[in-house]
């Protein structure tokens, strides 16, 4: 401060024609610290009893103090004349709260700044267990409060925190920092306190931790080089950046030639005009240089504030107007406007009076026992952070140390915390359906969604593979080709029975209710067509409602027919009028009638209720099958009808297994109901023990089958007769057939 006064009084651009004056006082303690301020502040007639004028004050500004516990002391009384108080050491957040310390600035960057650096510095290197030290003062208590705010969101913890005084017990600290298993040490506190913690642990043998020094410490000259340092692990620390200030060395040597103060008046202000102390010129310039710039800076900082009071090189020929009587808060006033160059750096402050530049140094001790810039650390105008590890010796021979409670999890393992430390976990693996983002959020699994799928221990999802049965599959060609072969065998069919109309055969068949019947058949058969490719809503509804609704009418001819048969053979003899009844109110279409309307109603309704839609069925872990989704309560009324229609149909048909031998109508009704409901049975239990995409081909085969069943074992015998059969197509061979019948039964 005495060299930045003395270089300010021989320039001749800063305050050309005014010398600064200065006083300093010694700030060993608390108690000798406010003291001192009272006198400076008294002798400035600054305390005066209530009441009486207040003279103009001879004190402008004050630099310091040191440290922040002093300044929270000193703070106070100046903040009330709100004169300029510029320290370059008390770093503590709370000073940049403007409405408490409105004319308090600084030089140097606030604990918040130091802290930030720190735990980069940790995450650099992927330390998550850390040790913080700190002094038990408010700086040290700031700090603390700092880095738990900072690594609220990050992936460290703080494995111990604890406060260092004078009575601390550093071998029970050592004691718990080993049995937590932690290799980084952050100490928080001033030199004093950091040479009786570094001691403590070279004499309890404390080996192979990383220690993080703050900026009170980092650029100690003196723990680099004391005996088992090396012992005790790697020291990294944040500095300020060490700046050659031209010609302080020389000002030095010559300040400590100066001669010895000789009387007792002397002695009073002696430290203020030369120095008596038993310190070489050589001890001062070796000594922690981290804050020389922050002094040289804050006393420029004023200067420059007075030099634009006095409106220095304003229209006067360069000098200052010694006129203007100037009042700590006009100085305070320019210094917030601070903007001016001092060794290539732009002095400025915030809002908030903590500098806006300068930059953070990243120093590590190495074995020569110095303290080697490594990286650097620049806020403004952005943040900027650099570190060459290549140029740090680690204690662990060349390998970056770790620090951790818990070795992290394998890619596809989800953190499981273990104790109240995030830090602390066991490894567990995402199931099926999930994955972990060990990135953003590693302590939970992640669903993944409907579209996607993940198998375990997956770090991402993957999109399902949409399926579903295309119009160019096999199996679907070879459907499609049976069921436009069941359409051409229905028309032939057709054509022959309507061709030999007349015969016994079509008659005993069904005559036009044989048409009837192939005509829904080949109906029912377009179903089969809606099975395959991409399922739409209009193709979910013809899959279905064709077959229900045509089938019905088969079955109820079916019904109609066996229970013709029967009574034609059993009941017809005895109930004579009955027949009468049938035969001339045609009572066998009514039936059909009512089954085929009642059908169309119950799908009319179900339909309106719930129409079947295109679904995605996720029973498969990695892809979506697209089908269609059909209400069962909606549909249950035609199935329902549908079940009643075929047990009747098989009452009745199994009613005439003992008709005359080759009358077979009834047998073979009898037969193709068995064969359907077979078939029916087979889709359903593949239906429930198989969900995949050929689930569709199957429904489709199953509804095949079912037409097959009728047209193969009802139909075609009746063709192979009418066409390789002539004589049993005879009215004669029928009446034979029946005669014979009857004389059985009457006997």
């Amino acid at each position: 401060m005495r060299f930045t006064v003395e270089e300010i009084n021989n320039s001749t651009n800063l305050l050309p024609n005014v010398s600064l004056g200065y006083e300093i006082f010694d700030h060993c303690s608390d108690t000798r610290n406010f003291p001192g301020i009272l006198k400076l502040l008294s002798v400035n007639d600054l305390i005066k009893p209530l009441g009486e004028p207040q003279d103009v004050s001879k004190v402008i500004a004050l630099v310091g103090p040191y440290s922040s516990t002093q300044s929270m002391t000193v703070a106070p009384l100046l903040m009330a004349g709100l004169i300029p108080m510029v320290s370059y050491g008390a770093s503590s957040s709370v000073f940049s709260e403007n409405v408490n310390f409105p004319s308090f600035l600084r030089t140097l960057y606030p604990n918040e700044n130091v802290i930030q650096v720190t735990v980069d510095i940790v995450q650099h290197f992927k330390w998550r267990w850390v040790a913080f030290l700190y002094i038990d003062d408010d700086f040290g208590k700031d700090g603390l409060e700092l880095i738990i705010k900072r690594i609220k969101d990050t992936e460290i913890c703080l494995a111990l925190t604890k406060g260092l005084n004078d009575n601390t017990n550093y071998s029970q600290i050592f004691k718990q920092i080993e049995e937590q298993g932690v290799g980084v040490i952050i100490v928080f506190a001033p030199k004093t306190t950091v040479e009786a913690l570094i001691e403590s642990a070279i004499q309890l043998n404390v080996t192979n931790k990383v220690w993080i020094a703050d900026e009170s410490w980092s650029l100690n000259k003196e723990l680099p080089k004391k005996k088992g340092i090396r012992n005790i692990g790697t020291v990294l620390g944040v500095s300020q950046p060490v700046v050659t200030i031209l010609g302080f060395s020389d000002f030095i040597h010559s300040s400590r030639s100066q001669a010895h103060c000789e009387n007792t008046e002397q002695i009073m202000f002696c430290n203020q005009v030369c120095n008596y102390s038993s310190l070489s010129a050589e001890d001062v310039i070796t000594a922690d240089p981290s804050f020389n710039f922050p002094i040289y800076s804050a006393v420029y900082a004023i200067a420059h504030a007075l030099h634009n009071v006095l409106q220095c090189g304003a229209g006067r020929s360069g000098r200052c107007n010694n006129n203007i009587t100037v009042y700590p808060h006009m100085v305070l006033a320019e210094l917030k406007k601070s903007n001016f160059t001092l060794l290539d750096r732009s002095i400025q402050f915030d809002d908030n009076g903590d500098p806006t530049f300068g930059s953070h140094s990243i120093v590590f001790w190495n074995q020569s026992g110095d303290a080697e810039e490594i990286g650097c650390y620049n806020f403004h105008p952005s943040v900027n952070f650099f570190i060459n590890d290549s140029k740090i010796q680690w204690h662990t021979n060349g390998q970056v140390p770790t620090s951790l409670c818990s070795k992290e999890c394998h890619a596809g393992y989800v953190k499981k915390q273990d104790g109240i430390h995030r830090c602390c976990f066991t490894c567990e693996i995402c199931p099926n359906g999930t994955y972990i983002n060990s990135t953003d959020y590693p302590y939970k699994c992640i669903a993944c969604k409907e579209t996607e799928w993940s198998a375990a221990g997956s770090t991402s999802c993957n999109l399902r593979v949409v399926e579903y049965i295309p119009f160019t599959d096999s199996g679907a060609i070879l459907i499609m080709i049976g069921a436009w072969a069941l359409v051409g065998l229905t028309l032939a069919m057709s054509v022959l029975f309507a061709i030999n109309y007349n015969t016994p055969v079509v008659r005993s068949a069904g005559g036009p209710m044989c048409l009837l019947i192939l005509g829904c058949l080949s109906l029912c058969s377009l179903t089969v067509f809606f099975h395959f490719g991409e399922p739409t809503t209009s193709f979910c509804i013809l899959r279905f409602l064709p077959f229900l609704l045509f089938y019905t009418v088969c079955l109820a001819c079916f019904v109609v027919r066996s229970f013709q048969i029967v009574f034609i053979f059993k009941i017809a003899v005895r109930f004579h009028k009955i027949s009468s009844w049938w035969m001339k109110y045609h009572v066998q279409w009514l039936v059909i009638t009512v089954a085929f309307v009642t059908q169309a109603v119950l799908l009319i309704i179900g339909y309106t209720y719930a129409p079947p839609r295109p679904y995605h069925e996720f029973s498969s872990p990695n892809k979506i099958i697209l089908g269609c989704d059909i209400n069962l309560k909606a549909s249950s009324g035609s199935v329902a009808l549908l079940l009643f229609l075929c047990s009747l149909c098989f009452i009745f048909s199994y009613m005439g297994k003992d008709l005359p031998k080759n009358y077979n109508e009834a047998k073979a009704i009898t037969f193709c109901l068995l064969l359907l409901i077979l078939t029916w049975i087979v889709f359903a239990t593949e239906y429930v023990l198989y969900r995949g995409k050929y689930i569709q081909t199957l429904n489709a085969l199953a509804l095949l089958s079912s037409l097959y069943s009728f047209l193969l074992f009802y139909f075609l015998p009746k063709c192979y007769i009418i066409i390789f059969q002539p004589h049993r197509n005879t009215q004669e061979y029928f009446q034979g057939l029946i005669q014979s019948y009857t004389k059985t039964i009457s006997q």
